[in-house]
């Protein structure tokens, strides 16, 4: 787990809002407090869509592509959020395949979920990473793999930030 303070926020936030950058994560939870609180749970709602857009959609889970466009309805205007808590999830399929890399290290059914929680407060941005294990291991190699591969998006993306 490591903690990473956004450097420039502004621009994250344009990118967070209206760039597809995080659009494959799982959203596990969004809150925005602005005049008043904004929640959404992360909750897939299966029974909302036919079999068809089921079987269209593949992925039955909210991602941060569904949620994107009603979040930046929230913020979009003059005046900057009180607080804003997002907390992502690496979706299954690239979780393996960076587990892949892993080979008998861990398997799929030890880990719980590799998260990244970004937190807005007091005009400060923060990343925090973290992996949830169903099981008790003191081997943090996929804990670190998963710290560079955020530190390696940030980077990609162009987004500065220093590590606390």
């Amino acid at each position: 787990m490591i903690s990473l303070k956004i450097l420039e926020i502004k621009p994250f936030m344009a990118r967070l809002f209206t760039k597809n950058t995080f659009d494959s994560f799982n959203l596990k939870e969004l809150n925005i407090q602005t005049f008043t609180n904004f929640h959404v749970s992360g909750q897939f709602n299966e029974e909302f869509f036919s079999k068809e857009e089921l079987e269209e959609r593949g992925e039955l889970s909210l991602l941060w592509s569904d949620i994107r466009p009603f979040a930046f309805s929230v913020i979009k205007g003059n005046k900057t959020p009180l607080s804003l808590k997002i907390v992502f999830q690496l979706p299954p399929k690239k979780t393996q395949e960076l587990m892949e890399g892993l080979v008998g290290r861990f398997t799929l059914e030890e880990l719980g979920g590799l998260y990244l929680n970004i937190r807005f407060e007091k005009g400060q941005l923060h990343i925090i990473t973290g992996v949830a294990m169903r099981t008790f291991t003191m081997d943090k190699t996929l804990e670190e793999v998963w710290d560079r591969v955020i530190k390696n998006l940030l980077k990609e993306e162009q987004i500065p930030f220093e590590e606390e």
